[in-house]
C-alpha cells in the first residue's frame, strides 16, 4: 500500500469508472479497460513532455541539476517528470549535467535514475545524499529538480524522504528548488503537508544492505518513506499547464481547473 501518492488512487478510480461504463459483459469490460489504459498512457506521455518543455526553459546552457530519488521513465510512460526538463534541455542543445544523489537507504537514485541517464547517454555524476551541501557550497549546483507524490492546497508537497532537507539546503545557498509533477498529483482536499499520510518502508532496508547486516543486531530503526516540504521552500512547480510560482494556492487552483487531467 502506498498512501502518500495520490496518482495511484486517481488512476484506479478512472479504471473503475471505465469498468462500470462497460456493463457486465466480460469481453466488453476488458476492451473498455484496455482502451482507458491506452488513453492514460498516451496522455501521460503528453503531460510529461509538456513538463519537460516548461522546465527546460528554466535551465541555462550547461546547467548543473541536482536530482533526488527516481522520477524518470521508469515511474511514468517513458519520458519522466523530474527528468523531463533535463531530457528536453538536452534535446534543445543546452547540455545540462546531472548530479544524481543515490537516495539512501533504498538507493532509487543510484539504481534507477543513474541507470536511466546512462542508458539515455546523458552526462551525470552520482553522489550520496550527504554530499549535497558540499557541492552547493562549492557553487556546483545551479538548481534542484524533484518529483512529487502529492501536492496539497497550500503547495506543501510530499516526496521521497530527505526532499525536505534538500529544500532547506537550497534555501541556505540561494539555489532554486523546482518540483516537476502533473496536475494529477494535486490534492486540493488537504490544506497542508501535515495532513498527508506518509508511507513507511521495511526497516531492514535501514539495517541491512541486501542480506548483509550493517547495524548491531537488534538495534531499533525507523524508515519513513516520504517527508513533506513546506511551500515556502519551493521556488516553482513545473506542471504540464506551465510553471506555477507563488502564491501557490491560487496557481494550483488555476491549473487544476483548466487542466486536461487525463
Amino acid at each position: 500500500m502506498r498512501p502518500t501518492a495520490v496518482n495511484l488512487s486517481w488512476a484506479t478510480d478512472r479504471m473503475l469508472r471505465a469498468a462500470r461504463r462497460n456493463g457486465s459483459d466480460p469481453a466488453e469490460m476488458t476492451a473498455g479497460l484496455l482502451a482507458e489504459a491506452h488513453v492514460i498512457q498516451d496522455k501521460d506521455e503528453i503531460m510529461c513532455r509538456r513538463i519537460g518543455e516548461h522546465g527546460a526553459a528554466l535551465l541555462g546552457s550547461g546547467a548543473r541539476v541536482l536530482t533526488h530519488c527516481s522520477a524518470g521513465g521508469l515511474a511514468t510512460t517513458g519520458y519522466g517528470t523530474a527528468l523531463a526538463p533535463i531530457r528536453a534541455a538536452h534535446e534543445g542543445g543546452k547540455d545540462p549535467h546531472v548530479l544524481a544523489d543515490e537516495t539512501r537507504p533504498f538507493l532509487q537514485g543510484s539504481r534507477l535514475t543513474a541507470w536511466e541517464l546512462r542508458e539515455a547517454g546523458k552526462p551525470l555524476t552520482l553522489i550520496i545524499g550527504t554530499m549535497t551541501a558540499h557541492f552547493m557550497g562549492r557553487d556546483e549546483v545551479d538548481c534542484v529538480i524533484v518529483g512529487a507524490r502529492r501536492f496539497v492546497a497550500n503547495d506543501d508537497e510530499a516526496n521521497k524522504i530527505s526532499t525536505y532537507g534538500l529544500a532547506v539546503l537550497t534555501r541556505a545557498h540561494a539555489i532554486p528548488f523546482y518540483v516537476a509533477a502533473p496536475t494529477s498529483t494535486v490534492d486540493m482536499s488537504l490544506r497542508s503537508g501535515e495532513q498527508i499520510p506518509m508511507g513507511q518502508r521495511d526497516l531492514q532496508e535501514v539495517t541491512h544492505l541486501g542480506d548483509r547486516l550493517l547495524a548491531p543486531e537488534g538495534v531499533r530503526a525507523a524508515h519513513p518513506a516520504f517527508d513533506a516540504t513546506p511551500h515556502r521552500l519551493v521556488t516553482a512547480i513545473i506542471a504540464e499547464q506551465g510553471v506555477v510560482e507563488p502564491p501557490f494556492e491560487e496557481g494550483l487552483r488555476r491549473i487544476t481547473q483548466g487542466a486536461d487531467t487525463l
